[in-house]
């Protein structure tokens, strides 16, 4: 089942530990619950994959693309410093978010 972690975390509304709380396993063949941790029942697999999780997909990858083409670190450092490449940092995070907008 695609993003079971992610259905999971939906379906008990608040974000666990797939160390401890809930952990996944997979085989070779499709993942599964191998441990249920936590004080709420555990589902049936048939309830997890009707939760649509599209809208959090869809979201994790706008947000790891715009992740991986922002300035670095080091680049927002410098422009803390220097009136140009703040402007030019500004420039490029606001040419990200518009190749990457946020799914509505």
């Amino acid at each position: 089942m695609a993003n079971l972690s992610r259905k999971i975390e939906k379906h008990l509304g608040r974000q666990i530990d797939f160390q401890i709380d809930v952990i996944l396993q997979n085989d070779g063949g499709e993942t599964y619950i191998k441990e249920w941790n936590v004080a709420e029942d555990q589902p049936e697999l048939e309830d997890l994959e009707k939760i649509d999780v599209s809208a959090e997909v869809a979201l994790a990858e706008v947000l790891s693309n715009r992740q991986a083409e922002y300035p670095s670190i080091e680049s927002l450092v410098v422009g803390l410093y220097d009136t140009d490449d703040k402007s030019a940092i500004e420039a490029k995070r606001a040419a990200v978010k518009a190749k990457y907008p946020k799914p509505e």
